[in-house]
């Protein structure tokens, strides 16, 4: 009966213009990295959908709704894509406007001074499936003055619609892929 949730929810949704949408095409390595990062179980609200449009922002705008722990990315015609997220905690939150500077596959995370302070255990990693950045990273600048917020993937993503990350917005990995196959260096994004 593991599964009679995810069945009730699919029935609850059948009414609701949700539109599942199949997973972007993977390369040899991401399809071998994300093997070693197994997907977990998740409430189906937070799988990848097209919806309505909620935000009214721009098609190519993404938009994040930290207390619904979901990311938006504007499409045309009154539509978006839906990707259920990890949020900062209370204490490492981050609203505002940024622009994806930069985007990189399976990207090396070299955690800020500040992290390093709190954790003195975490340090420089390169990419890979062991590696929180996850399958794909796409770095925030404001004014062309880095963040250091990143939307990226995770290798927790059983924590995928919590509050628990230091305040990037993770992903599950098949879910970074197919956002980052969709968005442009230069796309604006907005945190509310």
């Amino acid at each position: 009966m593991r599964f009679a949730p995810i069945i009730a929810c699919a029935v609850l949704l059948s009414g609701c213009n949700f539109k599942a949408v199949p997973d972007p095409a993977l390369s040899a390595r991401d399809t071998a990295f994300m093997a070693l990062v197994p997907d977990a179980e998740f409430d189906p609200h937070f799988a990848r959908y097209q919806v309505t449009d909620p935000t009214k922002e721009q098609p190519g705008t993404i938009v994040i709704e930290t207390m619904e722990r979901q990311l938006y990315l504007v499409l045309p015609d009154g539509k978006a894509m839906r990707y259920g997220v990890t949020v900062g905690d209370e204490a490492y939150g981050w609203k505002g406007t940024a622009t994806v500077d930069r985007k990189a596959e399976w990207p090396a995370w070299n955690p800020p001074a500040e992290m390093i302070k709190r954790w003195p255990h975490v340090h420089p990693m390169q990419g890979g499936p062991g590696n929180p950045l996850g399958a794909r990273a796409l770095y925030l600048s404001d004014k062309g003055r880095d963040t250091l917020y990143r939307i990226h993937g995770t290798n927790e993503p059983e924590k995928i619609g919590q509050a628990a990350s230091s305040g990037c917005i993770r992903m599950r990995n098949i879910d970074v892929v197919d956002l980052f196959n969709r968005v442009p260096v230069g796309a604006t994004v907005i945190v509310r």
